[in-house]
């Protein structure tokens, strides 16, 4: 699948290739792109069936991660740091499990290479229930998720699945119909594949339950090579919680690897 993207920096430098985590898209870790432009090849992707990727019934991690290979192929890319939260996190490990050679680095933002049960069963609720119904202005959306979704942080970012269409109406970017058909199966399974033993990091929001304790000898087991840090006050949307906290974490292990000038 040929997904969307955008790409930035300096074309000569080492790649780094962000993904966006469940509901989002390309723009989601802009702040932390924008950090990177300066020294590296910056390449931001929409996932499928999300922005303005292409949509297909099909959705699991392997087709995903394939994805993204496929892309690296298309832009001769031979290896890649990978970037990626939450759902972006289980694909990038995904790829490192399975491609370790296409992966330079890799940094998981507030997630496990574990199975989950649904953990944002809200949200999906909220997105089907606008894929339902005419939709003529942003605050009506607004009104129908605060049916199911009190915070209007939340609120906001997913109203950004929402785009006018030729004639003007608002309508969802998001495959939801594929997501929801595979949401509680697919999309929540933990990644496979042999071990990863390239430099890793993983970055766990301090009030977020998406990385726990009893997760920490599965992470080390399947990345040996690994860090795990706590960003402070912030949960399971670290990246825009705490950009700061975030981006200097990245900063400091891309230098740590000496992925430049190494």
């Amino acid at each position: 699948m040929k997904l969307n993207y955008i790409e930035q920096g300096v074309a000569s430098a080492p790649t780094i290739i962000l993904i966006h985590g469940m509901f989002g898209s390309l723009s989601n870790l802009g702040m932390l792109g924008r950090t990177l432009i300066e020294q590296y090849r910056v390449i931001s992707v929409d996932l499928r069936n999300h922005g303005d990727s292409p949509h297909q019934q099909q959705m699991d991690l392997p087709s995903m991660a394939e994805d993204i290979v496929e892309l690296m192929d298309d832009l001769s890319i031979d290896s890649a740091t990978l970037i990626g939260h939450s759902l972006g996190g289980k694909i990038a490990m995904q790829i490192a499990l399975n491609s370790p050679a296409r992966v330079t680095a890799l940094v998981v933002a507030d997630i496990a290479p574990v199975t989950y049960s649904g953990g944002q069963d809200q949200a999906l609720a909220g997105l089907v229930a606008l894929g339902s119904v005419p939709i003529d202005s942003r605050g009506a959306a607004d009104k129908i998720l605060s049916e199911y979704i009190e915070v209007p942080s939340t609120r906001a970012f997913l109203l950004k699945n929402l785009a006018r269409d030729g004639q003007g109406s608002l309508s969802l970017k998001l495959n939801i119909a594929s997501i929801e058909q595979n949401y509680a199966t697919t999309l929540v399974a933990a990644p496979t594949g042999d071990l990863y033993g390239g430099p890793t990091l993983f970055l766990k929001g301090e009030t977020s339950a998406y990385i726990q304790d009893k997760h920490r000898p599965i992470i080390e087991q399947m990345f040996p090579q690994v860090q795990l840090q706590v960003v402070a006050n912030a949960g399971h949307w670290l990246h825009a919680e705490q950009p700061q906290a975030v981006n200097s974490a990245v900063a400091a292990f891309l230098s740590e690897i000496h992925l430049i000038n190494g």
